[in-house]
């Protein structure tokens, strides 16, 4: 069966996940990171990317980036891989491929889930338990949203600048914003969205998308209200 185009929207961000091929690890060393830092900044200079928010995990990456283009996102990431993969099959003396596939991505709502969603990658090492707060993983763009730290990697989003009117006001609402859990029910929608390639956002933010791209933007419903007169309908 055809894989379906993935649903690219130039100027609306994406969350995409690359993963190492059976979880394995793709970052040993502080070599890598840093390597992958400034082939991911060289990549979307060059693609017209631009990345909002990001963590290199050791065995997988998170990224929110918006793609200029309708090519942008896919040449900036394939550069990136071949790039990558050299360097990394080089210095562990391996041969054959990195990732798992095809990257998984989802379209974001960004008056919906924007905020969130950097709040979703940027706790990622939270949540793996390696850290007790975000800001004590080095590689990830926390520092720079929530402390104004140096990274030439992070695209503010006007989302994320309308938290105030200064820098500073947008670093200190950011900050706040982490005091709060995101739901349960939340991060399995990104999850799940993600993973599957549908559309993130509410129902009006959904059917914009559906009705520009021409496409069905998430799953279809099971079953029916058994209960409803088009049910029976249906059923005849």
């Amino acid at each position: 069966m055809a894989r379906l185009p993935r649903f690219i929207l130039p100027g609306q961000p994406q969350h995409v996940i690359l993963r190492g091929n059976n979880r394995t690890e793709i970052f040993c060393a502080e070599a890598d990171y840093r390597f992958y830092f400034d082939k991911l900044r060289l990549a979307c200079e060059k693609h017209g990317c631009d990345i909002h928010a990001y963590v290199l995990m050791t065995n997988h990456v998170h990224l929110l980036i918006t793609p200029h283009e309708e090519q942008s996102l896919s040449k900036a990431l394939q550069m990136l891989g071949r790039y990558y993969v050299q360097f990394f099959n080089h210095c562990y003396r391996r041969t054959g491929t990195l990732w798992e596939g095809r990257y998984k991505a989802t379209l974001i709502d960004t008056e919906t889930y924007l905020l969130t969603c950097m709040r979703y990658i940027e706790l990622n090492p939270v949540r793996a338990g390696m850290v007790a707060h975000p800001s004590e993983y080095r590689w990830s763009s926390y520092g720079y949203n929530a402390w104004g730290q140096t990274d030439n990697l992070v695209t503010p989003h006007p989302e994320y600048l309308r938290l105030g009117r200064t820098d500073e006001e947008c670093r200190s609402a950011y900050q706040q914003l982490f005091e709060y859990p995101i739901s349960e029910e939340c991060i399995n929608a990104i999850r799940e969205a993600t993973n599957k390639a549908w559309v993130l956002g509410n129902d009006r933010f959904k059917q914009s998308i559906q009705e520009k791209l021409k496409r069905r933007v998430e799953p279809a419903a099971k079953g029916g209200d058994r209960r409803s007169e088009q049910f029976k309908i249906d059923r005849v």
